[in-house]
């Protein structure tokens, strides 16, 4: 007898890691209509603000606690059910370094759709936090983790999905931002291929 639980796969080509701005990107989980909704709405609210405010970009932070506010808004009046990982680099310039501001710095911010805002040093979404949290609580290196040391471990995230996850899943999709901005490193086939 084979018993199995698991979740409906609706398509394996959509890529949920969107850029926001050159820095900073933004991946969403949850029904189509509102992960595209949402994503574009915060994408053009940040060229709006740049704009209005002479080129100035929010930092990452900033980013993210707007994301926080409009989820918040959202939910008494027709609420976007997406969560949110919204990770960004952020440089400092010289008059923030004489204002005292630390070093240029990568940040990672969880949101869920109620609109709770909280910092974390890794995540993931939806039901690969089964089986994906466990791994990234054990090798994890706070300050250690260097670019290849987190590409393998993004790898084993994903052996482990092959290995127990009851939908096949052919493609991930691992984007990288840091001081050179948002690029994508591919795993699988790739989406557009399909």
């Amino acid at each position: 007898m084979n018993a199995a639980f698991g979740v409906l796969v609706y398509q394996a080509n959509l890529d949920k890691i969107a850029a926001l701005t050159d820095h900073s990107a933004m991946a969403v989980s949850g029904p189509n209509c509102d992960m595209v909704n949402f994503t574009d709405y915060v994408a053009k609210n940040l060229q709006l603000y740049q704009l209005r405010n002479d080129g100035l970009a929010l930092s990452t932070k900033a980013q993210a606690n707007f994301c926080r506010g409009e989820l918040a808004a959202a939910l008494r009046r027709g609420p976007f059910q997406v969560n949110v990982l919204l990770g960004g680099f952020d440089h400092v310039t010289a008059k923030d370094e004489a204002a005292g501001a630390s070093s240029s710095s990568a940040s990672l911010y969880w949101l869920d759709y109620l609109g709770t805002l909280q910092k974390v040093d890794y995540g993931c979404q939806g039901v690969a936090t089964n089986f994906c949290l466990s791994i990234m609580d054990r090798d994890y290196l706070p300050g250690k983790m260097t670019y290849e040391k987190a590409v393998e471990l993004i790898e084993k995230c994903i052996h482990e999905l092959h290995t127990r996850f009851l939908p096949s899943q052919p493609n991930f999709i691992m984007k990288c931002i840091d001081k050179d901005g948002v690029r994508t490193i591919k795993f699988g086939a790739d989406p557009e291929d399909n």
